[in-house]
């Protein structure tokens, strides 16, 4: 059971009924929980949210009051039909941030993804692109918004982070997110960063390199530079990642632009024979003498704390 303090019941409970009160033959609460509870079994339809209850009415039965059993799929969806999106998120948006609180929600990962087959084609619908915020270690969606027509994740991320309560927790965004705003967010919001960097900030990511360029001519001998590396198994190989970080760069153009941008890194993988742990597939790699080429090394920024155990 659910502490009371987190209880779905105290975040629904002051929702506005779209329903006529001599129509109501279910609990607005019952109805809601029912279908979220199927959502997060893997329900897709109406159908099958009804065949869901049904199946669970015992279960159901032990914290929700079902007056009239369980509803039909033509109920809920008439209900959510009626139903205010906004006050409706804004509500489930509360409880999710209150239950990543408990928790203990540290990272945060932002990424966008299209929607599969919700349009485009010969359909008349524009696809649905959602911009979507991942608890990594609770396995939890913590919110989503839509990019509108015409626009671009640009515009949705600054939307999502409002959303959201940042404070203490890391939030990584590929480099469509590598914005100053975004990344101004983020720290305002009592969080940390890492942000992807690749062409569409060719400033900051000359200027990354050029740093390693100079650290590697002076052989990492500076104590800012660290490098890791880790060894994962998987599929009979090894899959080996290198990850090196600069504290406190020096010569970044426009740094006082970037909120706290105290580390910089890039990473590399390749992959292993099982028995010998010597390379036998690389990717491509970024070679401190050819600074200037594009290369698919990823490169990143990153705030004051965000490299924590």
């Amino acid at each position: 059971m659910a502490p009371a303090s987190i209880a779905l019941r105290r975040y629904l409970q002051h929702l506005p009924d779209p329903r006529i009160d001599r129509c109501k033959r279910h609990l607005l609460l019952d109805v809601i929980t029912m279908a979220l509870c199927a959502v997060l079994a893997g329900a897709d339809t109406w159908p099958q949210v009804a065949a869901f209850a049904r199946r669970r009415r015992d279960w159901l039965g032990r914290f929700l009051e079902l007056p009239n059993g369980i509803p039909s799929h033509h109920t809920f969806r008439r209900v959510f039909d009626r139903l205010a999106p906004q006050p409706l998120q804004r509500a489930l948006v509360a409880w999710l941030h209150d239950l990543s609180e408990t928790l203990g929600v540290q990272h945060i990962a932002i990424d966008g993804k299209t929607l599969r087959h919700s349009g485009g084609g010969v359909s008349p619908l524009a696809r649905l692109h959602l911009v979507s915020a991942w608890a990594t270690e609770a396995n939890l969606t913590l919110g989503q918004v839509a990019v509108q027509d015409k626009s671009n994740e640009i515009t949705a991320i600054p939307l999502l982070l409002e959303l959201l309560d940042l404070k203490g927790a890391w939030v990584t965004l590929d480099a469509m997110g590598c914005q100053k705003e975004i990344a101004r967010q983020v720290v305002e919001g009592g969080g940390d960063y890492v942000l992807m960097v690749k062409g569409n900030q060719e400033r900051l990511r000359d200027d990354i390199v050029d740093c390693f360029v100079r650290t590697y001519d002076a052989d990492c001998r500076d104590r800012s530079y660290t490098k890791y590396e880790t060894v994962e198994e998987g599929q009979g190989r090894h899959k080996r990642r290198i990850y090196e970080v600069i504290a406190k760069p020096t010569g970044l153009r426009d740094q006082q632009a970037w909120p706290k941008p105290r580390v910089i890194g890039k990473s590399r993988q390749g992959y292993c024979d099982m028995q010998h742990l010597l390379p036998v597939a690389v990717s491509e790699l970024w070679q401190p003498h050819r600074k200037r080429k594009r290369a698919s090394v990823p490169l990143a920024v990153i705030s004051a704390t965000a490299l924590r155990p």
